[in-house]
């Protein structure tokens, strides 16, 4: 019997846990920012003086204060990877890039793309082997958690990703058809002192540039959608596996709503700078009179107004950003479990995360970034505060699951030193 048939006759199993009594249990941070301070400001010192060769040991302690303080039913959660994994994942990761950049500034192209391609067809095994390592690292009351998936589960559910590359594909070929001068332009090489025709940008380049664009962000979703599945189903806590509920939609609508949060900003402060420009530019016109020496405030304020204009632009993503992050927080907290044994609900709103987050944004600006760790925790406790465990059968029952030992690799240290978040 494969480990497939094991899983499959396991899940088919009823639980032990069916007919017990549930309990509730709220999840608990005990963390303060002053603490988490001293471990950030250790961590950024520390990395500043090795030049970033550091960074593996600052990521293992940031991850052991936020597990340690992690109150899940009155017991701390527990990080556990080896240091020496996620060190010699994090130098092959500095040699890799260094090949690379290499690559690139010598102009060999033939080596940049091979890099690329085996780039793009390991990307499902660096994020599978992350979960491995990040669920594996974790233990509640001496319990390991695990990630089941095969290799084939995660580039079935990759798919989104090679369905991109193909659209962009299409798109690059499509253009060429609409547009022989563009063809021409790209097949032949250019001749000094000859004129070429410029290709013209015609109304059906710019639709299929925008249905280029349309499907990738459903590709993006899909992915996600695809990968935050499976991550839960094929998720198993001894003998227990993960329970989901969201459906593709589901996500969509979260992408929707956070494009129109979006807009809204950026139209705010389009409309705040465009009135504020124009009561400027008026007064001083009124003022002088037209003065020749009042041209170049009128310059200035139109000059400033546009950098101001692109830089507001980018903190609008902001609301934007954290409304998705609330937003896909709770719909998946409100919608997965483990088996029989427990389920969770999640009672974050998406208003009060948007302005924490905009107020941690302002204070870190204003104290050049000294603020940051006291933002961290603010924000984390405030999600993970938001959601209670519902255990059946009580705590000391799932504490009798049986667990599997961890299963570790280079792979698993080689994607967690890539940037992979420990902290969500």
């Amino acid at each position: 019997m494969n480990q497939k048939t094991k899983d499959a006759a396991v899940s088919e199993q009823p639980s032990v846990f069916m007919s017990q009594n549930i309990e509730a249990y709220p999840m608990e941070f005990t963390g303060s920012g002053g603490e988490y301070f001293r471990v950030w400001i250790v961590n950024v010192l520390l990395g500043i003086v090795t030049l970033g060769f550091y960074t593996p040991w600052a990521r293992r302690r940031t991850a052991m204060y936020f597990y340690g303080h992690s109150m899940v039913a009155n017991s701390p959660l527990e990080f556990t990877a080896q240091q020496r994994k996620m060190v010699v994942g994090f130098v092959l990761l500095v040699l890799l890039s260094i090949a690379y950049k290499l690559a690139a500034n010598t102009g060999q192209d033939l080596a940049v793309a091979l890099m690329l391609l085996g780039g793009a067809a390991l990307s499902p095994y660096i994020w599978a082997s992350a979960m491995r390592f990040r669920l594996g690292a974790t233990r509640w009351r001496g319990l390991r958690l695990q990630f089941a998936a095969s290799w084939k589960e995660v580039y079935l559910a990759s798919w989104p990703v090679f369905a991109l590359a193909l659209v962009w594909i299409a798109v690059f070929f499509g253009m060429q058809f609409l547009s022989p001068e563009l063809a021409q332009l790209l097949d032949e090489p250019a001749v000094k002192g000859e004129a070429r025709p410029r290709p013209e940008f015609t109304p059906a380049m710019g639709g299929l540039l925008v249905l280029g664009l349309i499907l990738s962000v459903l590709c993006f979703i899909r992915l996600e959608y695809n990968y935050k599945s499976l991550l839960v189903l094929r998720a198993r806590l001894g003998t227990e596996h993960g329970r989901w509920k969201p459906v593709y939609m589901d996500f969509v609508k979260v992408w929707l709503a956070t494009v129109a949060v979006f807009l809204l900003c950026a139209l705010l402060i389009w409309l705040v700078i465009t009135a504020v420009a124009t009561s400027s530019i008026a007064m001083l016109v009124m003022g002088q009179g037209g003065a020749k020496g009042n041209i170049l405030w009128i310059i200035a304020i139109v000059i400033l107004g546009f950098i101001g204009f692109f830089f507001l632009l980018f903190l609008a993503s902001a609301p934007a950003r954290a409304y998705r992050e609330a937003r896909m927080f709770q719909l998946l907290w409100n919608n997965i479990g483990v088996s029989q044994i427990a389920r969770f609900k999640c009672n974050l709103r998406a208003g009060r995360f948007v302005r924490l987050r905009l107020k941690n944004m302002a204070l870190t600006l204003l104290t050049l970034g000294f603020y940051r760790p006291f933002a961290r925790v603010s924000e984390y406790r405030m999600k993970l505060e938001s959601v209670t465990l519902h255990i059946k059968g009580g705590v000391d029952q799932v504490a009798g699951v049986l667990t599997r030992q961890q299963e570790g690799g280079l792979g698993d240290a080689l994607a967690d030193a890539a940037g992979l978040d420990l902290i969500g």
